[in-house]
């Protein structure tokens, strides 16, 4: 029996290093003359963080200097899902950012799609909120994964577990 060789498409965050790209951002925020005796605050969550701030104008300031601070460190933003502006009390707006964990199913048979109208010979098996991909070469495996990184999804993604 030929050797099998395969990898995992999973799409995960440093939920920790999201937590850092938070505190310096605010930090930065304190600092800002924009920001002086104006409300701007990110409010981080389990599963999403809160950004809240006195006009829709600040609170895009408030979302930049939390992107840079996350592309500093290594952030993927396209793990990040921006909900709809709404407004708060007190005459402000708020936005919830969700975090992407997991692929979701659609994306999951996107690719499922995908991999087989370009005829890989691969097998491909939707894992939960992941997917492994396995072949007898290692040459499509590679193959795949370029393939994958040169397609614009919309979705954060990692290969892992390759064996």
């Amino acid at each position: 029996m030929a050797q099998e060789y395969s990898f995992d498409i999973v799409s995960n965050i440093n939920l920790q290093e999201v937590s850092n790209a938070v505190q310096v951002a605010l930090k930065e925020i304190r600092n800002r003359f924009d920001f002086k005796h104006s409300r701007a605050e990110i409010i981080p969550e389990k599963d999403k963080l809160t950004l809240v701030a006195d006009d829709e104008y600040k609170l895009r300031s408030l979302k930049d200097v939390l992107e840079h601070k996350m592309v500093k460190r290594r952030v993927p933003l396209k793990a990040l899902n921006y909900q709809k502006i709404e407004r708060g009390f007190n005459r402000t707006v708020k936005q919830e950012v969700l975090y992407q964990n997991g692929i979701p199913s659609e994306k999951s048979r996107e690719i499922v799609k995908l991999i087989k109208k370009e005829k890989f010979k691969a097998q491909v098996a939707i894992q939960g909120d992941q997917l492994r991909v396995s072949s007898k070469k290692k040459d499509i495996l590679q193959e795949i994964m370029s393939f994958l990184k040169e397609t614009d999804l919309g979705i954060n993604m990692q290969f892992t577990n390759y064996r």
